[in-house]
């Protein structure tokens, strides 16, 4: 064989020919390259070494695989015995066929060579830790880990110590972090950088952040590594001034940001919505000549974008030259967040028609954008074309087509896409469960709930926050109260100020405003804006003017620019009938310059999306939708309902939306079908658009 003849003569210069020579195996001919095949050829143990560690890194199991018989079978074909008989030498070949099977991921394989080897030292054991750790089995890791100081023939090194800490990534691991530390310091890996960084990073990972925090201001020493490491960390912790103010400490000492530092910076003025900040990032990056960077220039696109400057983003990425999904996805993200939904549309089409390569993240992300307007007939497509592309069994698509169907009123598309899922993460079990709470069902909310905790997912913020919002459209105010405690008592999370708001409408839903207002009285926090706006709706669904004054100024003290409390105590006092003080709440809005934000709403009718404002009479249809309108008002007061207010303006718009689908339906205005929810939430929207 040509490539036999090759690989033969380059022995002399194999350090610096390696990949020339796996080149061969790696076509499916001599995938099959049998042991007794291989050339004759004098190896020493560092030569066998290196090519089986490219064995590894390239995932060549048959190569590997071949030179481990050869070793067992024909030893005297591939390395002089002379050079075996130091058994150090022979180690080092053992080791390396355990890093080979390790990096293929065959751990039957692992486990058998190394019950097998006739020795062992650190680096053995250490092999096959990190080889079930990355791997994923975390127990089976660990035991070995536990065999090794068990065995007192070797112990551990700062390699094993990382090589766990980087698998610790969960809250559940935070006892062995906790373990692992100790070990730091009574083997006296203290003032090791590799550890400390380790644990910087897998203290904040396991959500312990103060003593991630303290790792870092007790070390010795700090590298580029170090500092990335810990403000990445804060980033990831959304703690986006503090670790700004690191980096700017960073860049007034000896050590100097690199790539990554620059990134996650990037991302903190992302999550600021700094412009300022990343403007002065961009211009450190530009005089360093490290802006073109694919990931850097990603990065200054999202960070813009987040911070509304969609043209400054546009000429970055217009100006790139290399750009890879994640760039694509960032753009297309860009536009559709900064109100261009329709420039989002044609830019993902453009690139499907170009040919250029859809990843699930893309099309997660196009999801995200089409569920925001209604688009279910375009939502509908991506779904097929998901299905085309193999990508059903990925969490991330499968996660935004259930929030899509969710959102354009297709519930049960929703349950279908959820209950084909084969694996199911915890923003699955939180979509699925959002989708019910979103459309009123809270019973079902609550089972699916239960459903995810007997599957051993542990529910999250968003989890209790949806299942507090279900709670409080079905009146369950004691299953909401309890789940709130369950939440802290037994899941160690603390409420956001949206949990607290989900209450406040829970207790005012159900007429329990004193109580509400008590609520928030005793909270461990300072109430904000949404705890106030959630005590204000209430009110006003309740028609309490003194509670709902009070909230009011509240919210005014908090927000004095936000329309909402002058808007909600003026419709508080129409439905009372308090004219004066109604009249006095708008004339004080004009005083101020605060003006209502118009509504809009958008219905997709025929694969068409259609937006209104409200009150509006642009579109051509206008005159006939109004007058269906007003007919339907005739029938339902005809047929006895009673609104409970004295205008339509203060008419409950959910209430008012199903009992004109009953009485559309009865008198063939609408025609009753499986998709009655996508029906009933066009219904609403009509409504909404003819009364502000």
């Amino acid at each position: 064989m040509k490539s036999q003849w090759i690989f033969t003569s380059l022995i002399p210069h194999i350090p610096s020919c390696f990949s020339s020579i796996l080149f061969p195996f790696k076509t499916p001919k001599l995938y099959q390259f049998p042991s007794s095949n291989l050339p004759k050829l004098v190896l020493n143990h560092l030569d066998l070494s290196l090519l089986l560690s490219l064995s590894g890194k390239q995932g060549f199991f048959l190569l590997g695989s071949s030179i481990h018989a050869s070793f067992i079978k024909n030893p005297e074909n591939i390395y002089p015995i002379e050079d075996f008989k130091d058994s150090n030498n022979a180690l080092v070949v053992w080791n390396s066929l355990l890093g080979m099977y390790s990096r293929c991921g065959t751990l039957t394989d692992l486990t058998k060579l190394f019950d097998e080897m006739p020795m062992r030292d650190t680096i053995s054991w250490n092999t096959m830790v990190s080889g079930f750790l990355r791997n994923g089995k975390f127990d089976e890791g660990f035991a070995y880990f536990k065999q090794m100081r068990k065995s007192g023939i070797c112990w551990f090194d700062q390699a094993t110590l990382t090589t766990i800490l980087s698998a610790c990534d969960r809250v559940e691991f935070y006892h062995v972090v906790k373990m692992m530390h100790g070990l730091v310091f009574s083997n006296g890996y203290e003032k090791e950088i590799s550890v400390g960084n380790s644990l910087i990073t897998s203290y904040f990972r396991c959500g312990c952040l103060s003593s991630g925090r303290q790792v870092f201001d007790e070390m010795f020493e700090r590298n580029v590594i170090t500092w990335t490491a810990m403000i990445s960390s804060l980033v990831q912790n959304e703690l986006y001034e503090e670790s700004l103010e690191l980096f700017n400490q960073m860049r007034s000492g000896p050590v100097c940001p690199n790539s990554l530092t620059y990134l996650s910076s990037l991302m903190a003025c992302s999550g600021l919505q700094a412009l300022t900040g990343g403007r002065q990032i961009h211009s450190l990056l530009w005089k360093l000549g490290i802006q073109s960077e694919v990931c850097i220039e990603s990065s200054l696109m999202d960070m813009y974008s987040k911070c509304g400057q969609v043209n400054d983003a546009w000429k970055i990425f217009e100006s790139a030259q290399d750009l890879d999904e994640v760039s694509m996805t960032v753009i297309l993200m860009g536009l559709a967040q900064n109100g261009f939904e329709e420039e989002a549309k044609r830019f993902f089409m453009k690139m499907f028609e170009s040919g250029i390569e859809i990843d699930p993240n893309m099309l997660s992300a196009v999801l995200g954008v089409f569920s925001e307007d209604t688009s279910l007939s375009l939502g509908k497509q991506i779904h097929s074309l998901s299905i085309k592309r193999n990508f059903g069994f990925n969490s991330y698509v499968n996660n935004g087509l259930i929030n899509m169907y969710s959102k354009c009123g297709d519930l049960e598309e929703s349950a279908k896409v959820f209950s084909r899922m084969s694996q199911r993460n915890s923003i699955s079990w939180n979509s699925m469960i959002a989708a019910f709470a979103r459309h009123g069902d809270g019973c079902r909310a609550l089972q699916l709930y239960e459903e995810m905790r007997s599957d051993g997912i542990a529910p999250t913020d968003i989890t209790f926050l949806s299942l507090l919002h279900a709670c409080s459209h079905v009146g369950l105010v004691e299953k909401g109260m309890e789940l709130l405690k369950s939440m802290t008592d037994v899941y160690g999370i603390i409420p956001r100020a949206e949990h607290y708001a989900c209450v406040v409408d829970m207790l005012g839903r159900a007429g329990l405003l004193n109580e509400a207002k008590t609520f928030i009285e005793g909270l461990p926090v300072k109430a904000d804006m949404l705890v106030w706006q959630a005590l204000l709706g209430a009110c006003s669904i309740c028609g309490d003017s003194e509670i709902g004054k009070y909230a009011a100024n509240q919210l005014i003290l908090e927000t004095p620019e936000s329309p909402v409390p002058y808007v909600s105590m003026a419709n508080i006092y129409s439905s009372r009938g308090k004219w004066k003080e109604r009249a006095r709440t708008i004339k004080r809005m004009k005083e101020i310059g605060v003006s209502k934000e118009i509504g809009i709403s958008w219905i997709e009718i025929e694969k068409e999306v259609h937006s209104f404002v409200v009150q509006d009479r642009m579109h051509p249809q206008a005159e006939l939708m109004y007058g269906i309108l007003e007919e339907l008002l005739e029938l339902m007061l005809e047929e006895g309902y009673v609104p409970g207010n004295v205008t339509p303006t203060e008419w409950n718009l959910e209430d008012i939306s199903k009992y004109a689908l009953d009485i559309g339906a009865g008198h063939g205005y609408f025609k009753r079908n499986e998709e009655s929810e996508q029906l009933r939430f066009q219904v609403r929207c009509l409504f909404s658009v003819a009364f502000p």
